[in-house]
This record gives C-alpha cells, sequence and structure tokens, in this order.
C-alpha cells in the first residue's frame, strides 16, 4: 500500500484543493473522505455553494480514491448531478470505487451537508497508466 502511506503527501501538491479550503479526512483502498467549510469564496450570485466548488470537492475525493492502489490514474470521464443547494456548514465528499480492472476504474462520490443531505452525486471513471 505504498499510496496510502504517501496520500498526504498527494493530496498537499493539489494547489488547487488548497486554495479552496479541502481537507483531508480519510484514505483507503478505493475509498477517500474530503471536506471543506463553506465560505464566502464558495458562493455564488445565489447565496449558495458554487456547482464548480461543490465539484471540486468531489473530484479531489475522487483522485485520491483512484491513485488510492499505488498506480497512477487519470480521469477519463466525470459527472455531477446537484440534487439540492448547500448553504453553510461543512460539505464532505465520500468516494468510493465501484468497479476496476488492470486499466479503467469507475468511482462514485457522495457530497452531503452538515445534517447529512445529499447535495451531490458525482460520477467518474480513469485510465490507470501501466508501467
Amino acid at each position: 500500500m505504498p499510496f496510502i502511506n504517501d496520500a498526504e503527501r498527494f493530496f498537499t501538491a493539489d494547489a488547487y484543493a488548497r486554495e479552496n479550503g479541502i481537507e483531508l479526512i480519510e484514505v483507503s483502498n478505493g475509498r477517500a473522505v474530503v471536506s471543506m467549510e463553506i465560505r464566502d469564496r464558495h458562493r455564488n450570485s445565489h447565496g449558495t455553494v458554487h456547482g464548480g466548488a461543490i465539484f471540486t470537492l468531489a473530484d479531489c475525493a475522487f483522485a485520491l480514491a483512484s491513485n488510492s492502489h499505488g498506480i497512477p490514474a487519470a480521469a477519463i470521464n466525470a459527472s455531477i448531478s446537484y440534487l439540492t443547494a448547500a448553504r453553510n456548514g461543512r460539505l464532505t465528499a465520500v468516494a468510493e470505487e465501484f468497479a476496476k480492472n488492470q486499466k479503467l476504474g469507475s468511482y462514485t462520490v457522495i457530497i452531503t451537508d452538515d445534517q447529512e443531505n445529499r447535495i451531490a452525486i458525482f460520477q467518474g471513471m480513469v485510465y490507470r497508466k501501466q508501467p
């Protein structure tokens, strides 16, 4: 499990995640949890959390989970469905591996608020770079 031991360094190297206030909570094989305290910088003109901020949070969890096996993985597809608006508090994204083989991996990320309300669902696929 070389990646899991190195997950903190992998996460710290993600300048975009850091700039957006995303925090690493947990990484294990095929799974990752990240969170983000909602700040003014995350709000859109309606006063709710910008879809791009939610996507970024989900994408960060997706990257950590898909790279957790120690094989470099790069996204080849990602989509998100927004279920309800988020306004305050903390958002958490939990990424879980849905399916994988030597070259491809599929992941589902559920984004919730402090009250466990489902805010969005993200699905992504990666290509695993073989040595």
